[in-house]
């Protein structure tokens, strides 16, 4: 029998502790992308390989999509709190671990330990807002600024990592995150009681569910990720996408007949969480994988530096940060389908202009239109996929929708990444000097129109979404969250 403990709209003190759950998720989005800029100096300095060397962002995605169904019912289970505690925690010791490390495999592990610290404390946080303030104006102010958090951070991470990078060197990118995770960790004993969130009692954990579904995940990612680098007929892609889809197929079997599930397959079954699993999964996979290719093009073609390169992104996060309030407003009077897919509509704008400005020789100035664009379509579809994909959700199944929807989200990062990478990269093996940025730049250059087609591909879906969906945010909370 179901025991949901605590009530919604009980912190004490609500500003404040909307604040860390913010600063969280902005830890969480600061950390897919900070390591970009700082990938040649890694390389360099460690010895990586140009096949290993994408493993420092994949490892992170791949861990965190592993794991996030796993952290979401452990945030239903046991608390968010404790998820969210433990969660910073991982990602403080994983991140020192990682700045001490001197060669490619000990920094690759800690990334994958920092994906499962994200897959704690994500759907922790995402639950925390859903469960621990008051439906109506303080949940949707909630909802606007941890949306404005997670979208800015994806640019925010670039220009972090420029700037530590050029001033301390690659480890920094690392070491930033100590003293940041563990306070966030101490200040969430103080702002975030056990009986403000609600908590699920009387339950199992369903561990034979857990461990199929995080093996299953984990092998699936892993050969998608690996297989354009290895070929999709070596032997290590081949037996770990047959072993991972095999583990999804017992996991399926083994919800379906659990008394006590980990994942309630009829959650799927929702229109508003099936519409928002393709949705996110295709938003990382084109939106996400796009700052890759800038961060390239900015220093391979014109040969910036990283502190340069981490200023060059100061434009989009302005957008980004613009696009997310502008959607939150819209939402209200038009609707949160609409407005989903107005947004999609100007990003695939923004990248039809983005690739046809690349060029071996365009200004930086010539990028800015296509950069704005692009930005205001990215930060209007963060702000509201994830408010869309699980209304509707009961409380105590917040954690676990969460968990679901960030998982496509990540491993559409992973796999998008991996294939617009090999789209990228064609034709560049053996290549120096002015050829290399010649080819590099068509090849980034058709990157951009691949993933343009698939924003336009994920306007088409983000139809499927509930219609008269509205008021996820309000015009108010946006100006307030501005």
């Amino acid at each position: 029998m179901l025991d949901v403990q605590g009530s919604a709209g009980g912190f004490r003190r609500p500003g404040l502790t909307l604040a860390l759950l913010a600063f969280a998720q902005l830890i969480i989005s600061i950390d897919y992308n900070i390591v970009y800029v700082a990938l040649p100096e890694i390389g360099g300095s460690l010895g990586f390989s140009a096949q290993i060397l994408q493993w420092v962002v994949s490892a992170y995605a791949v861990a965190f999509g592993g794991f996030l169904l796993l952290g979401g019912r452990a945030s239903d289970l046991f608390g968010p709190r404790r998820m969210f505690v433990l969660g910073l925690t991982l990602y403080a010791a994983s991140s020192l671990a990682g700045g001490l490390a001197d060669a490619p495999w000990p920094l690759v592990a800690a990334r994958a330990v920092q994906g499962l610290g994200g897959a704690l404390l994500f759907p922790a946080t995402l639950t925390l807002i859903s469960t621990g303030f008051a439906e109506g104006r303080e949940r949707n102010r909630a909802f606007a600024v941890w949306g404005t958090a997670g979208g800015s951070g994806m640019i925010l991470g670039s220009l972090l990592g420029g700037v530590l990078t050029q001033a301390f060197g690659w480890p920094a990118v690392f070491y930033v995150n100590v003293p940041l995770a563990a306070a966030a960790a101490l200040l969430a004993f103080p702002l975030i009681t056990p009986a403000a969130v609600a908590r699920v009692r009387g339950r199992g954990f369903d561990l034979a569910g857990a461990l199929t579904v995080t093996a299953g995940t984990t092998l699936m990612v892993f050969a998608l990720v690996q297989g354009p680098e290895s070929g999709w007929s070596s032997p290590p892609v081949v037996t770990a996408a047959a072993v991972g889809l095999l583990s999804l197929v017992v996991f399926v079997a083994i919800e379906r007949r659990s008394a006590d599930p980990l994942l309630p397959l009829g959650l799927l079954r929702g229109r508003d969480l099936g519409t928002g699993l393709i949705v996110t999964f295709l938003y990382m996979g084109t939106f996400g994988t796009l700052l890759y290719f800038l961060t390239v093009y900015f220093q391979v073609v014109h040969g910036y530096d990283a502190l340069r390169t981490g200023l060059a992104f100061l434009v989009p996060m302005a957008a980004i940060v613009a696009g997310s309030q502008a959607a939150g407003r819209l939402a209200t009077t038009r609707g949160t389908r609409t407005t989903m897919i107005a947004g999609l509509v100007v990003g695939l704008a923004g990248a039809v202009l983005l690739g046809a400005t690349l060029a071996v020789d365009a200004s930086y100035l010539a990028l800015i239109p296509g950069l704005v664009v692009l930005g205001l379509g990215q930060g209007a579809g963060y702000t509201l996929m994830f408010g869309a994909a699980t209304a509707g959700t009961d409380p105590h199944q917040q954690g676990i929708a969460s968990g679901v929807a960030s998982t496509a989200q990540q491993i559409g990062g992973a796999v998008g990444l991996a294939a617009l990478v090999a789209v990228a990269n064609a034709g560049t093996h053996g290549l120096t000097g002015a050829a290399l940025r010649a080819v590099t730049t068509d090849g980034l250059r058709t990157a951009v129109f691949v993933a343009a087609g698939g924003i336009a591909v994920t306007a088409l879906v983000a139809i499927g979404f509930t219609p008269a969906r509205r008021a996820i945010i309000s015009p108010e909370v946006s100006q307030a969250a501005a």
